[in-house]
Parts: structure tokens; sequence; C-alpha cells
């Protein structure tokens, strides 16, 4: 394979990274069974008139696995934390003792667990989306250099290896859906 076929291939598989690290991100995010620390990294704080995350305005941390800990870096910070993480739709209810922010974490229904399913469903088909785009955009990029004198042969080769690229990143994205669902389900 010459060099150029070989810089689109590992592009793609670049992309396809950049793609499976956010969908742990994104998954990460989502809630379990179990206090994460995670779930509240997307809630912004009006810090002194700023929308700032969170996270950058205190330290969370987990005491115990259905608990939550916010201690804020200025105590005068408590009240707008709590008011965030009461608009932020999670379902949480702050419990502030004047010092930090307890949050207990609900177990889940089977309702809710279900929703929250679909949601990392939603979340994966994204990343399949974009996997694809990737294998999209480098076939397109290779169909061009038939044009600057690449063979038919070569090109066809090429996406057969994009291909099994795409396979093989859809198939992890598929599994990681799999441990956060049996992340979310277990009880």
């Amino acid at each position: 394979m010459n060099e150029e076929v070989q810089l689109y291939i590992e592009d793609a598989k670049e992309k396809m990274d950049k793609v499976i690290i956010h969908l742990e991100d994104e998954l990460s995010k989502i809630r379990a069974g179990k206090a994460n620390p995670k779930i509240l990294s997307n809630i912004m704080v009006d810090y002194y008139g700023t929308p700032t995350p969170l996270p950058q305005v205190a330290n969370v941390s987990v005491p115990d696995p259905r608990t939550l800990a916010i201690q804020p870096w200025e105590k005068q910070m408590i009240q707008p934390i709590e008011t965030a993480i009461i608009n932020s739709n999670l379902g949480l209810n702050p419990d502030n003792n004047g010092e930090m922010i307890r949050l207990n974490i609900p177990a889940l229904t089977e309702e809710r667990r279900k929703e929250l399913v679909k949601q990392a469903k939603a979340v994966l088909e994204n990343a399949k989306v974009s996997i694809r785009n990737a294998r999209r955009d480098t076939n397109d990029s290779l169909k061009k250099l038939i044009k600057e004198g690449l063979s038919e042969d070569s090109e066809k080769d090429a996406e057969a290896t994009v291909q099994k690229t795409t396979d093989s990143y859809s198939k992890k994205a598929e599994e990681m859906l799999t441990v956060k669902e049996k992340e979310i389900m277990t009880i």
C-alpha cells in the first residue's frame, strides 16, 4: 500500500479512536446504580456571574457507594451549587450542612434503569454514526486518489482495510454499551 493511502487509513483510525474516547466519556456520565462524580461534570454553577462547571468550584468525592460529597472551595458557593444541582434535572436532592453538600444517590427503579439503557443506546448510535462518517470520508479520499493515479485494486484493498477497522471499532463501541447496560441493570 502506498504511503498516502496509509496516511488516510491512519487518519480514519485516529478519528475512530476519538469517537471511542468520546463514547467512553458520555457513557460514564450516564448514572448507574452507584455514585459517580462524573454525573456532576456537566452541571454549570453561577460563579460570580460566570457559568462554571461544578468540578471547577468544588471537590467532588465518593464517601460511600450511595453518596456524593461536594466540598466547595469557597463557602459562599454552597447556595449556587445547591441551586445548580436542583435545576440540573438529575433528580437529586442536595443536603447542605453549611460546610458541604451531600447527595444521596437513590436506588434506581426498573423504569428509570430502562430509560438510562435507552439513553446509553442513543449515545452508542451517535458514536456508530461518527465511526461510519470517518469510514465514508476516508473512502471518498481514496476514490480521489484513483484520479491521481492510484490503481483500483489498491483502492479496493484500502477500502477493505478501512471496513475492517470500522467493524472493529463498532464492535468495541457495542462492547462498551454491553458493559454499561450490565452496570445500569445490576441492582
